[in-house]
Formats: C-alpha cells, structure tokens, sequence
C-alpha cells in the first residue's frame, strides 16, 4: 500500500462567505478519487457539494450514512475496489446516480473526476474536466490534464452551454458517456514515485498564479511540510489579491484539494 497524505479546505460563494467545500477526496483500497462538484447552470437545492459527494459514495460503493457533511469531505471506502476499466466504473457510477436521484443531463450539477488506481504492475489515471494529476517517474514528472474546458474560456459566450458536447468539454453529470471522453494514462508501476491530484483550487498555483515555478517544486514542499503548506501558500498569495486584479476568479479563495500518493516509500 502506497503513502497517502491529503489536505483540503474550503473556499468561499461568490458573495464572499465561507461555505462548505464542494471538493472530495475518496480513498479506496487499490486508488485515490478527487472531485471538484459544480452547480447546475439552473441552480436547485442540489448544488455542486451534493453532486461530488453523491458521486464519490457511488464510486466508492458505500451507502449514504457512511459520510459524515464535515468541511474536508473526505470519503474512506472499505468495500469498493476499482478493478477492471476506470471509464466503465464511472460509466456506471454517473449511471446509478442519475438513476437513483433523477437527474437529467444537461440540467444537472456535475463533478470534475481525476482517479489514480494501481495494481501490482501498473499505474493508471484518468482524468474529466481540471482537475489535474501529476505522475512522477524516473524520468520526471508528467502531467495530465484535461485542458477542453480552458481551452474554451473566452471563445465562447456561454461556457455551460458547450458541457458534454462534441467539440466542447466533457465533466460528470448525468451522461455517462462523458466518462469514456476521459484523458487516460498508465505506467508501470515501478516506474512511479510519486503521484499529486489537485483540483483547480491548488492547481491554480502552478498554472495561473506562478507561485510554483513546477510541479516538482510541489512535491518537495509537501515533503519538507505536508501538503497543507502548499494549500497555505495559495491562500496567503489571494489575500494579497483580494479584489482579483492580478488573478480574475470568481471568488478569493475557491476550495481547494490535494492527494499525494507516495509509492517509495514501500519496503
């Protein structure tokens, strides 16, 4: 079993008040699962949080009262193991939410996925929508990324209107076909390190603010200080931003997740 290390915390609304983290973290037997929810575009009482925490109890393959509503969000399955092809196990899992809660594509609150998963002999990852993993090997890091939706930005005049289309962006909602439009990759795993898995809250201080000149200098802070010193170094660098001039966003401080998966450390 590899080292696994996380640190979450939540943002703010749009209005400025804190809110509770719509980011989860799911930790399986043989994989690690981030999602980063986002309300519908006809926001309902099922908002972003509700979607990625629903989401992560469908993959994860626990029953609802098995997650307690607290400000990490972190979900800790002991009976789903993610065998087989990871686009089918999400397939099915967007499936069995739309199924069980009604949802309807298109009209839906969604959720970015990133999923690492090892076996004895390889490393796999799967990544819809931004939030990235990175995956460092013996001969560095190499990041993957599902870049449609930034891509997008300012191209188009709604960015919602281009969700789960051809030649649009692809997240978890209510379609499951949008799970095999996935960016996929996999390694032998004695090749692998270390992996990182952010949402866009941390991985914003790569590509959008330069705090971190790489992501090599990611890992070594979180392994001097833990990865909560990286979540520290964002946040410190948006007060300093309060009114989003330097870095336009929507809100100061999204909500912000990050899993480290050391492989090592194994004796």
């Amino acid at each position: 079993m590899p080292e696994i290390t996380t640190a979450e915390r939540p943002g703010v609304g749009r209005d400025g008040l804190p809110r509770p983290t719509e980011d989860r973290i799911v930790r399986l037997p043989n994989a690690v699962v981030l999602l980063d929810g986002a309300t519908s575009p006809t926001p309902r009482e099922r908002d972003g949080g509700w979607h990625s925490r629903h989401l992560a109890l469908e993959l994860a393959g626990e029953p609802a009262g098995k997650v307690a509503d607290d400000a990490a969000g972190e979900v800790v399955g002991v009976r789903g193991r993610l065998d087989g092809d990871l686009s089918d196990h999400l397939a099915r899992a967007i499936e069995r939410l739309a199924r069980h809660h009604g949802l309807t594509p298109g009209d839906s609150p969604s959720s970015t996925v990133a999923i690492t998963r090892w076996t004895d002999t390889a490393v796999d990852v799967l990544v819809l929508a931004d939030s990235p993993v990175v995956v460092f090997t013996d001969a560095g890091p190499e990041v993957v990324a599902d870049n449609r939706l930034r891509d997008l930005r300012g191209k188009v005049d709604r960015i919602t209107d281009w969700r789960n289309r051809e030649h649009g962006w692809w997240v978890a909602e209510a379609d499951p076909a949008a799970a095999h439009r996935a960016v996929r990759a996999s390694w032998p795993r004695d090749r692998v390190r270390a992996v990182l898995m952010a949402t866009d809250g941390v991985s914003c201080g790569v590509d959008d603010y330069d705090l971190f000149e790489n992501w090599k200098i990611v890992l070594d802070i979180t392994s001097e200080n833990g990865p909560e010193a990286v979540l520290d170094r964002i946040r410190a660098a948006e007060v300093e931003d309060v009114d989003r001039q330097k870095w336009p966003r929507p809100k100061v401080h999204d909500d912000q997740a990050l899993a480290v998966i050391r492989f090592s450390v194994e004796k």
